[in-house]
């Protein structure tokens, strides 16, 4: 898989209790540090989320080392071969929630763990079933799963609010409640959610979608899958699927994110390139005319914007004479 790739993307979490998360924040830091690797690492009290790339041999080194500490013992590592970094710097931080769930939540009763395999076979069944996409709107915009119920939710912290809703909808005691995310952390949150209030039968794809294209190929999925990382969104698996999202402008079918280029509006918006060209990278025309608008540049693949002063050298070269000046 990697013979041909000189990177390779990697994605884990585990939820473990952890006494000391900044301690272990400075000892990632310390292992990762003048290693070939890029990453988005948070750590908590209640385990770790990892996001990475790194070549090869640093991307192995570092599962060897997860491996083989007792504490994250059983991390499921879910891996893509890149052609370079997918992450533009490193950042290893603590935090409070590893999910921005904003309320308290009893690991003891998550939903019922389900292989790629088997929730294929539950998509199949007649037996009344419901399947949540517990992520946000714009990324149920690019891809999902058949028959998939999309939460009006904005962001997670509004999941909270949608349990309540869905109590009202269907038996708790009943339906079956299926329930997927990327890669299988917001799912432990949210499944424990439904299970504290009452839901019985509550099963979570176990390792996400990402490891659903891995296993099962992309049956039963449309389109891509965002990700967080400079990709954006990205194919669940070699086999093709039909192209889900549509232009923001055009509304033809189209299956690429892009950041609007007024800097303080950059909504994510998906676009195709005549589009693009004619709103010089704006998702509307009044962002065209506003006070910081990134330089327009065709980019393919496209990635994500950069800080401000990426795009405007002598705006970092004031800031900076300010800030020496002080």
């Amino acid at each position: 898989m990697t013979q041909h790739s000189p990177y390779l993307i990697v994605a884990y979490y585990h939820l473990v209790k952890l006494d000391d998360p900044v301690g272990e924040v400075k000892r990632h830091r310390a292992f990762l540090a003048k290693k070939d690797v890029r990453c988005r690492i948070y750590l908590s009290e209640t385990g770790i989320n990892c996001q990475m790339s790194g070549s090869v041999a640093a991307s192995e080194e570092y599962m060897a080392w997860i491996s083989a500490r007792p504490e994250f013992g059983g991390a499921k590592f879910k891996i893509d071969p890149y052609h370079t970094h997918a992450f533009p710097k490193v950042i290893i931080k603590y935090r409070r929630q590893l999910v921005a769930f904003d309320a308290e939540v009893d690991f003891s009763l998550r939903g019922e763990h389900v292989a790629p395999s088997e929730w294929k076979s539950m998509m199949e069944k007649d037996d009344g079933h419901v399947i949540l996409d517990i992520r946000n709107d714009y990324e149920w915009e690019v891809g999902r799963f058949d028959t998939t119920e999309r939460p009006p939710c904005q962001t997670s912290r509004g999941f909270k609010e949608y349990a309540k809703e869905l109590k009202d909808k269907i038996d708790p005691k009943k339906t079956p409640v299926m329930m997927y995310c990327t890669g299988g952390i917001r799912c432990e949150l949210f499944s424990s959610l439904l299970k504290a209030d009452g839901f019985e039968k509550v099963y979570q794809l176990d390792g996400g979608v990402i490891n659903y294209g891995h296993k099962e190929g992309s049956k039963h999925w449309k389109g891509k899958l965002f990700v967080f990382d400079d990709r954006m969104s990205a194919p669940i698996s070699e086999e093709s699927t039909p192209i889900v999202g549509s232009c923001h402008f055009c509304k033809q079918p189209n299956d690429t994110y892009y950041n609007c280029a007024n800097m303080d509006c950059n909504g994510l918006f998906l676009c195709c390139p005549d589009c693009l060209k004619e709103f010089g990278g704006c998702c509307q025309q009044e962002c065209m005319t506003a006070a910081r608008v990134r330089p327009y540049h065709h980019q393919d693949p496209h990635k994500p914007f950069r800080k401000w002063y990426t795009y405007f050298q002598d705006k970092k070269s004031e800031v900076r004479s300010e800030t020496e000046s002080r």
